[in-house]
């Protein structure tokens, strides 16, 4: 599993990228929103400081961009369009299933719906630059210094903790809220029925 070939890397290497730039992803927006709300603000959705939305968008654009990395201008644009294509996907996914949006670009000049605006896509062409030029690099060196035992393991736990952490806070923006004794009522109640 982890030796198997995804557009030319193997699925280790991927899945350590995804958690560096889930985690990186985090802690860019969640230091930029704390200086701009002049107070600690976790932009993220789970509690953990993991931003999984960032993991998907570095490393789709570096698989995907990759054949373009010498061409600069092509790139930006690549970013411009991808980085806001997704944004605007994300933006639907959450509002279809939870109901809300958690960011709100309505003060922004030249916005879309709130969940689109200029100064974003323009910031998403500079990010791509930003991942060709500097970021996959030190992201790649950093992961080919974690032995391979080591790594695999600390994919593990940390999938774990992310799963338990996201199950969490997915059932609390859902409003779900149960105790062990009501789900158990409920289970004997399953039961009875099948």
């Amino acid at each position: 599993m982890w030796n198997r070939q995804i557009l030319g890397f193997d699925f280790y290497h991927i899945a350590l990228w995804f958690i560096f730039y889930s985690v990186i992803g985090w802690a860019v927006e969640s230091i930029y929103m704390s200086w701009c709300n002049r107070k600690l603000t976790n932009r993220g959705f789970n509690k953990g400081p993991f931003c999984p939305i960032y993991g998907f968008g570095f490393v789709g654009a570096y698989l995907l961009f990759r054949p373009f990395a010498e061409r600069y201008v092509l790139l930006y644009f690549l970013g411009v369009i991808a980085g806001t294509s997704f944004e605007l996907l994300v933006a639907m996914i959450m509002k279809k299933f939870l109901g809300q949006v958690w960011w709100d670009y309505t003060n922004k000049p030249f916005n879309y719906k709130g969940v689109l605006c200029l100064e974003s896509s323009i910031a998403w062409g500079f990010y791509c630059l930003f991942l060709f030029g500097f970021l996959q690099k030190f992201v790649s060196k950093t992961s080919d210094l974690i032995p391979e035992n080591v790594g695999i393991l600390f994919i593990k736990t940390t999938a774990v903790v992310f799963i338990l952490d996201f199950t969490v806070q997915l059932t609390r923006a859902l409003g779900i809220h149960y105790s062990m004794t009501e789900m158990r009522n409920k289970l004997k109640s399953y039961r009875k029925d099948l």
